[in-house]
């Protein structure tokens, strides 16, 4: 019989914890590679649905840049008319403003002058202009709030 020594037992047992690492490494590769594949399969998806709605989203942006250029143009076209609005204003302003504030001033004093005095107004009640100040034509008998006239 042959006897064992103890560098053969220590090569053994080297061996047999080499196979079994290698075999740990086998499987965790083999895992690995599923997820790989798992992830490549995922990533091909997110591609095929992402093309998509990439195009969809450029498709919106093509048309929400259609409508803003749209809107530009309502809006000068409203500032224009906004304008054509003020400087028509502005024209009838000059034009009738003046005339029609003359006649009315006009109409005034030809209703005054041709009103004359009103008969049952007090006299009291009367006042005169003088160069551009009003002043009463008779002063009150009664003082109110301490204030002279």
């Amino acid at each position: 019989m042959h006897t064992v020594s103890g560098g053969e037992v220590a090569g053994i047992l080297v061996a047999v914890f080499w196979a079994i690492l290698v075999s740990f490494l086998a499987v965790a590769l083999a895992r690995l590679a599923q997820t790989l594949r798992a992830t490549t399969k995922l990533v091909a998806d997110v591609t095929d649905q992402a093309v998509p709605l990439l195009a969809d989203a450029s498709t919106a942006v093509r048309s929400a840049q259609t409508q803003i250029e749209r809107v530009d143009a309502i809006a000068s076209d409203v500032q224009e008319v906004t304008s054509n609005a003020s400087a028509l204003s502005t024209t009838v302003a000059s034009t009738f403003g003046g005339p029609l504030v003359k006649v009315a001033a006009f109409g005034y004093g030809v209703r005054r002058a041709l009103g004359g005095r009103k008969e049952d107004a007090p006299e009291q009640a009367r006042s005169n202009v003088i160069v551009g100040r009003t002043v009463p034509g008779a002063r009150r008998g009664k003082r109110t709030r301490g204030k002279k006239d």
